[in-house]
């Protein structure tokens, strides 16, 4: 069973600034704000969502194909999936770009200025979901405008069920476009902010997305997650972190166990703990592809949490 994880590739450099940004910005000057900050930390990581599922699905066992737009700098990045053993058969090069880039810098207060430089991720719509052989399942996750739009229409025209994953790609969708997408997914899933986005912009309440998937998922962080499917509601209990590290790259991990539990027909409660165990033992290491261990471990990890095993 092979799922296409439609995304991006990226890499976050993330930056610390040793003191509060306010301190060097004046309110009644930002119309001229000209500040330069000395970040004597930082550290490059491998990330974009479709790259963080995808490593999380291979943890777990499973056989991931990325679909995703690169440039020229992607050589470290091609190296990491190859030492992890995901193919890269559907990841398209364009030479004359650069790979999608985050540029994060944070102050000791933990607020952050962030650029996004999304280079060869708006060609991703040159390449086509229906030209992929031996897909069972997929995700649209958060993408170039165009590419989302014709990656929903594909996947609904072969017949291959997916997850619609709009996340930082919300304001990028008219109320129109975000119907359509819907329509066509199987199932949809925002956090708990940008649920409360969609049905604004959707004119749509929860209960009247769920009624045109077959599940709407809503992750609420440490509180855990709702699932809202077949006209039930589960309510789905956080896993227990041993430790916070760094949050970044949670939603992905769900998301990963999401479709691992989907593609075996497990059961939503069952399903649910397994995408929240995945976004916690991420949690508890620095990036979005740092964690290791295998499908035993996991196996014995999620008994301990939540009282029984995999079957």
């Amino acid at each position: 069973m092979s799922a296409l994880i439609c995304g991006s590739l990226a890499y976050d450099t993330i930056m610390v600034f040793q003191d509060q940004f306010k301190k060097h910005i004046l309110p009644d000057q930002v119309h001229i704000l000209n500040v330069s900050f000395l970040v004597p930390r930082m550290r490059r990581e491998f990330g974009g969502c479709a790259g963080n599922i995808a490593y999380n699905l291979k943890l777990l066992g499973d056989d991931p194909i990325p679909f995703a737009a690169v440039g020229q700098d992607f050589g470290p990045y091609r190296e990491h999936m190859k030492q992890c053993g995901i193919r890269l058969d559907h990841v398209s090069v364009f030479e004359d770009l650069f790979t999608p880039q985050c540029f994060i810098t944070t102050d000791l207060d933990n607020n952050q200025i962030t650029a996004f430089h999304p280079g060869a991720m708006l060609n991703s719509h040159e390449h086509h979901v229906r030209d992929v052989e031996g897909v069972t399942f997929g995700i649209v996750a958060p993408d170039s405008r165009d590419g989302m739009l014709q990656h929903s229409r594909e996947f609904a025209e072969r017949g291959t069920p997916f997850i619609f994953d709009p996340g930082q790609a919300m304001p990028l969708f008219s109320g129109e476009e975000f119907r359509t997408m819907i329509e066509q997914s199987d199932y949809a899933i925002v956090n708990d902010y940008e649920s409360q986005l969609l049905q604004q912009r959707t004119g749509w309440s929860a209960a009247e997305i769920a009624q045109r998937v077959k599940a709407y998922i809503v992750t609420q962080g440490p509180k855990g997650s709702t699932i809202h499917a077949d006209g039930n509601t589960h309510v789905i209990p956080p896993a227990q972190e041993r430790r916070v590290v760094d949050p970044t790259g949670c939603g992905d991990a769900y998301r990963a166990g999401l479709i691992f539990g989907l593609m075996r027909d497990m059961d939503w409660p069952t399903t649910g703990r397994i995408a929240s165990l995945m976004g916690t033992l991420k949690i508890e290491h620095p990036g979005t592809q740092n964690q290791r261990f295998t499908y035993s471990e996991f196996a014995d990890q999620f008994r301990q949490q939540f009282g029984y095993a995999l079957g």
